[in-house]
């Protein structure tokens, strides 16, 4: 594909997206529709897409309008490109640029602080006021592709030994702060899926504050653990990789977890998982973990249509289910066990607010430690509190 042509994929794509498709199915669906599309031009124009989403804002001021189009004039209008030589009317290229088009690109745009760090006008008040002098730096942080982090498997090796694995596999990494299992992927990226120290359960894709999270919870030998919002159980591949616990993994969509078993098979980790009437019968729990869902705004940068999406009914059902989960996970933690609250949100009330609610509203727990991340620390935006209950 030419690059004319890679552009006019990305802007049909975005229109689609913009008429109500997920990101994922719409760019699935394209694909499977362009056979002649090799796995460059797939890369490039899911980089189209995605940078298109993350600025979706600021790209639709530059570009004179919020369409697929306007959308890939404004991306070319940010970084500086003319689009003059990709927006030709060639075959597979976009249609010329019209009268009014050519206009708007030459006027001169002062964007709105708000429009030029692409915030949701309707949550910049609340996002102001969680992340304070932060603001700006982690809104404009979110504007841009996020790392890619690897955690190492150090159940089975040593995080310098994987960094040489996955050298001699043409993946260059670098240990990243946030955790003693981060590796920060700084080459060779697209590798990562089908080299061996992937196939073999030597590394794992994921974030590194993510990790970070893990890596502050409290294990002993032989502990009970309850990963009770488990997704696709990357938090509990991390947990059972820190020490010998018993470790049961539940999701409200099952579905989420289908892939765990041969993940967990291909780390060395034994995971059960485990549906919602199972849970009770099992408890009471060491350590139970809640990764509970959120608004994502942390990890804007990875899933940009979420911003979007967002809505101020959708933000209070989500802390409505916050706090419902809390309530209900707490009885299943043993007498001087752990409740770990977490959330990749950046949003005071979905993180310490929550806290501050359910200790207020129940005696016997106290909270140990908190701690937030946001991208300026490199990874996602994270929370996570660590409760503990009354021995008594």
């Amino acid at each position: 594909m030419t690059p004319a042509a890679r552009v006019q994929a990305a802007v049909e794509i975005l229109d689609t997206m913009l008429a109500g498709a997920p990101a994922e199915q719409a760019l699935t669906r394209w694909a499977r529709a362009s056979r002649f599309a090799g796995s460059s031009d797939r890369a490039a124009v899911r980089d189209h897409v995605f940078d298109a989403l993350r600025c979706r804002r600021s790209f639709a001021a530059l570009g004179g309008a919020e369409t697929g189009r306007g959308l890939m004039l404004g991306a070319l209008r940010g970084h500086g490109e003319g689009p003059e030589a990709l927006f030709t009317g060639a075959p597979h290229a976009p249609a010329p640029l019209t009268g009014p088009e050519k206009a708007h690109l030459a006027s001169t745009l002062s964007l709105d602080p708000e429009v030029a760090l692409d915030v949701p006008a309707w949550l910049a008040p609340e996002l102001k006021q969680s992340l304070g002098p932060d603001y700006q730096a982690v809104m404009e942080t979110l504007r841009h592709r996020a790392p890619v982090f690897l955690r190492v498997n150090l159940a089975r090796t040593s995080r310098d030994a994987a960094q040489a694995a996955l050298a001699r596999e043409g993946i260059e990494t670098m240990p990243h702060p946030l955790a003693k299992s981060a590796l920060e992927v700084t080459a060779g990226a697209r590798k990562i899926q089908n080299s061996e120290a992937y196939r073999n359960g030597v590394v794992e894709l994921q974030d590194a504050a993510s990790q970070a999270v893990v890596e502050m919870l409290p294990l002993a030998p032989g502990n009970r653990v309850l990963d009770y919002c488990a997704g696709g159980g990357g938090k509990s591949l991390a947990l059972a990789a820190r020490a010998p616990v018993r470790i049961f993994a539940h999701d409200a969509d099952a579905a989420r977890m289908r892939d765990l078993p041969a993940r967990a098979a291909r780390a060395g980790a034994e995971i059960e998982t485990v549906g919602t009437a199972g849970i009770a019968e099992r408890a009471p729990f060491d350590l139970i973990l809640a990764d509970v869902p959120c608004s994502g705004s942390g990890s804007w940068r990875r899933a940009p249509e979420a911003k979007w999406r967002l809505s101020p009914g959708r933000l209070d059902e989500l802390r409505g289910i916050q706090y419902e989960i809390l309530v209900k996970i707490a009885p299943w933690v043993a007498p001087g066990g752990w409740l770990a609250y977490a959330t990749c949100s950046l949003l005071d009330s979905e993180n310490a607010d929550q806290i501050t609610g359910f200790l207020s509203a129940h005696p016997g727990w106290r909270l140990e430690r908190q701690r937030r991340l946001t991208p300026l620390d490199g990874g996602d935006g994270f929370y996570c509190a660590l409760m503990r209950r009354d021995s008594a």
